[in-house]
């Protein structure tokens, strides 16, 4: 059995759970580079051993976007945590220039930009990321609808392979 409807209703189904989610992250203000928004993709539905299972892809740090860091200070929900080490400032510098960060001193001098992503990353280490959730809601509110529209295709996949075989 091929599966074709049903593949198709899952596939429309991630594309819509995407669609959503790169909607949150453009309202939220959480795509800086553009990069996140553009690694966000699905993949295509695979039946194998009786599963039919598809994939929900991004870029690794999605997950502590979406899902947020608890900071040694600041606890949230989240399987994710600072504990001893501070985030690398190498990875805020392009992010704090995309931002436009760049603070002066009481004398109208530009802070150093080490010292200013110094200051940022120590913000998150205490503080950590307020998680998100640009992914996890509309997926799940998506997931209440998913048994009535996969039902419903794999009631077209099944009479179509028992008109083919009632017809032979």
């Amino acid at each position: 059995m091929d599966l074709l409807n049903t593949k198709k209703a899952l596939r429309v189904w991630t594309d819509i759970v995407i669609d959503r989610a790169k909607r949150n992250l453009i309202r939220q203000d959480k795509n800086a580079s553009g990069r996140l928004l553009e690694s966000l993709k699905s993949g295509e539905p695979i039946y194998a051993d009786g599963v039919l299972s598809t994939n929900i892809q991004m870029a690794n740090y999605g997950a502590f976007v979406d899902k947020g860091v608890s900071g040694i200070k600041k606890k949230y929900n989240t399987p994710y945590k600072y504990t001893n080490k501070m985030p690398p400032t190498k990875s805020l510098d392009k992010w704090s220039v995309r931002r436009g960060i760049a603070p002066r001193d009481e004398k109208g001098k530009f802070i150093p930009r080490k010292s200013v992503l110094f200051a940022i990353a120590r913000g998150i280490y205490m503080n950590g990321m307020k998680p998100s959730l640009f992914l996890t809601t509309p997926f799940n509110r998506m997931k209440k609808e998913l048994p009535v529209t996969l039902a419903t295709a794999f009631t077209e996949d099944a009479r179509a392979v028992l008109t083919i075989e009632l017809n032979k």
